[in-house]
């Protein structure tokens, strides 16, 4: 481990061209490709846990074996370099396998979500021309018909087959001969390694295409800025087939030769007590997890003691919950952080020290990223003012699969557009306002949807909300929040009296839903913003 040390103590950042004439601030030395920095993992920690799922314990000298032979069979079944291998399978051991298998005869891997639902996964298979898809066994109903994936040449299907369905046993079985072992080389960085399709909240979904370049960085700012080190356990309680799950998690612990403690899905109770078992030191979550842990009975019977890094996203953290843990985990770091799967890791990050002074803020550009914030001429703003956050660094991708006329749409320059808008102080704090299409404007007035769910997430009985615009012939549209509660329940009233007291008055909602169940969300996990708006419209609201 020392020379691991040294190495990482001796990164700097230099000047490269990448992506044509990108030129990006890069970490030197890193880790040629992702094959190369699992080899890495492998030498120097050989008999360290890498993979732990219920009782199966993988140690790094084992998961080399296997990801041989995984991808070995792989190059027998006719897999080239370049094609794409679909992952369509839960959290699970067998997709840790698949992935590093694939990535090392030097297939691209296309993880997708196993909530996907047939006609998403029949798009996905057809976009990215997908040569072999390792599935669960109750899945495959979802694939398409071969007619309508056309390059799709082997199903593996994971426990029990159905008729007709290769078995993931002839993934692992042993071959011969075997792959020579080949880490990769510089020239191959900007190589596409992963395919991961954004959400598709609103038209079909596009194909991120994450480069071997992107993905060492992701993975190296993660350690950066989560202090990650020898012996690190991770839960992986989000979907490894996102980009949170996949970088800042599993692919994160093999740079560090850490551990990823898999959970098929997240439950609260169960969550606690297996990081208490394992001595789990690290997990990134969205806060609605963070604060079910909290409610569970089991977070005050168990030792948590070696929980150390907790990074969240994707909304704000309430400050109740924030203010418990202190209370009950002084030692467990928070930290805010924000990115997309086209920035292939975070961009922002807020230092522990500043968290909770800067509440409403997402925290301050990570290193070798920068944002700049754009007006609607393609202008940058100054410090304060709102527009468009456009990102450019390292871990931002060249485009889209076989998309391009989206790759031309959203990125210029080097810089992708995010469509969020947000600003930027003169301390350097990005703050986080709204998705473009998102804004309410309610008489004249442009409310950010987020300022009132940031402010509604800190009520402690609201777990999540969400707020969107209801047509009004007067004043054009109002606003209607849906709100989902934990056990303690509020009234309309006490939810429009705790926004008015930290809101406008035109920015207090003027609708209220409760939801007994979560929000709507697409497969990827994302807010699907446009069932709530349909439903305010149609008049028929929610169930």
């Amino acid at each position: 481990m020392s020379d691991f040390r040294a190495q990482r103590a001796s990164i700097e950042v230099r000047h490269e061209r990448h992506f044509g004439n990108r030129v990006l601030r890069c970490f030197h030395p890193r880790p040629a490709s992702l094959p190369h920095m699992f080899r890495e993992a492998v030498e120097r920690a050989p008999s360290a846990e890498a993979v732990v799922h219920d009782a199966h314990r993988v140690t790094y000298e084992a998961l080399d074996r296997i990801t041989e032979r995984v991808a070995a069979n792989f190059r027998a079944m006719g897999v080239l370099k370049g094609d794409r291998v679909a992952l369509l399978l839960r959290n699970r051991p067998e997709f840790i396998f698949t992935l590093l298998g694939a990535l090392r005869c030097g297939a691209v891997a296309v993880p997708v979500n196993a909530r996907e639902q047939a006609a998403g996964v029949g798009h996905i298979l057809q976009d990215c021309a997908a040569k072999v898809v390792v599935c669960e066994a109750d899945l495959v109903p979802r694939l398409p018909p071969p007619d309508a994936a056309p390059a799709l040449a082997r199903i593996l299907a994971v426990d029990a087959p159905p008729d007709g369905v290769h078995g993931f046993d002839e993934l692992v079985g042993e071959v011969a001969p075997s792959l020579p072992d080949d880490p990769g080389d510089e020239e191959d960085a900007e190589d596409a390694a992963v395919i991961l399709y954004t959400s598709g909240t609103t038209g079909q979904p596009k194909g991120a295409m994450l480069t071997h370049l992107n993905i060492v960085h992701s993975v190296m700012l993660w350690e950066r800025y989560m202090g990650l080190g020898d012996g690190e356990r991770s839960i992986l309680a989000v979907p490894g087939s996102h980009v949170t799950g996949l970088l800042a998690m599993i692919l994160s612990m093999v740079r560090v030769a850490g551990c990823t403690i898999i959970m098929r899905e997240f439950k609260a109770e169960r969550f606690n007590r297996l990081a208490a078992e394992e001595r789990a030191t690290h997990t990134v979550m969205v806060p609605a997890m963070y604060n079910l842990c909290l409610l569970s009975d089991s977070f005050r019977e168990v030792d948590l003691s070696a929980w150390r890094i907790g990074a969240f996203g994707g909304a704000p953290m309430p400050e109740a919950t924030i203010e418990r843990f202190r209370e009950e985990l002084p030692h467990l770091q928070l930290m805010n952080c924000y990115g997309a799967t086209e920035t292939t890791t975070m961009v922002t990050a807020m230092p522990p020290a500043e968290q909770a002074s800067h509440l409403d803020s997402i925290g301050k550009t990570v290193a070798t990223t920068d944002i700049v914030v754009m007006d609607e001429q393609g202008r940058e703003v100054p410090a304060g003012e709102h527009g468009e956050l456009w990102i450019s660094g390292p871990t931002v991708v060249p485009g889209y699969w076989n998309n391009p006329d989206a790759t031309e749409t959203a990125f210029a320059g080097g810089f992708w557009k995010s469509a969020d808008i947000g600003s930027i102080d003169a301390d350097g704090f990005v703050r986080l306002h709204d998705r473009m299409k998102d804004m309410i404007i309610r008489g004249g007035y442009n409310i950010y949807s987020v300022e009132v769910e940031n402010v509604l997430s800190y009520h402690p009985a609201v777990v999540e909300c969400a707020a969107v615009g209801q047509p009004d012939t007067v004043l054009g549209e109002k606003i209607h929040v849906f709100v989902h509660c934990g056990e303690d329940r509020v009234s309309e009233e006490e939810i429009r009296e705790f926004c008015a007291e930290r809101l406008a008055d035109y920015k207090t909602p003027d609708f209220v839903t409760f939801r007994d169940e979560p929000l709507p969300r697409n497969a990827n996990g994302k807010l699907i913003k446009r069932t709530l708006r349909e439903a305010v419209t149609s008049g028929t609201g929610p169930g």
